[in-house]
């Protein structure tokens, strides 16, 4: 398990026209670049849920492509910093 400096979590959820757009292949990509562990979901009120873990830098980068690359789908979105864990080997798509 390798521990990255300044390493962090963040829980964000997306809210707009954020499924069946390719949102959580493209986070996926995005997070493989980056070098960001953690997860992608649709949750049932229509929302994306994305946890995950990296250099904090890393982790800000995620959410600023992400923003430019769903500009005109994103509604809102919430971002929820956390303490980093170690708990993902990679990134998923979570069904």
């Amino acid at each position: 398990m390798r521990i990255m400096k300044c390493s962090a979590k963040i829980q964000v959820i997306y809210s707009g026209n954020v499924h069946g757009v390719g949102f959580r292949f493209t986070a996926r990509r995005i997070a493989f670049r980056l070098e960001v562990t953690g997860f992608a979901r649709n949750l049932s009120d229509g929302t994306v849920e994305i946890v995950c873990e990296g250099e904090k830098e890393a982790l800000e980068e995620f959410l600023t492509a992400i923003q430019e690359n769903f500009a005109g789908y994103i509604s809102g979105f919430n971002v929820d910093w956390k303490p980093w864990s170690g708990e993902f080997a990679s990134f998923e798509i979570r069904f």
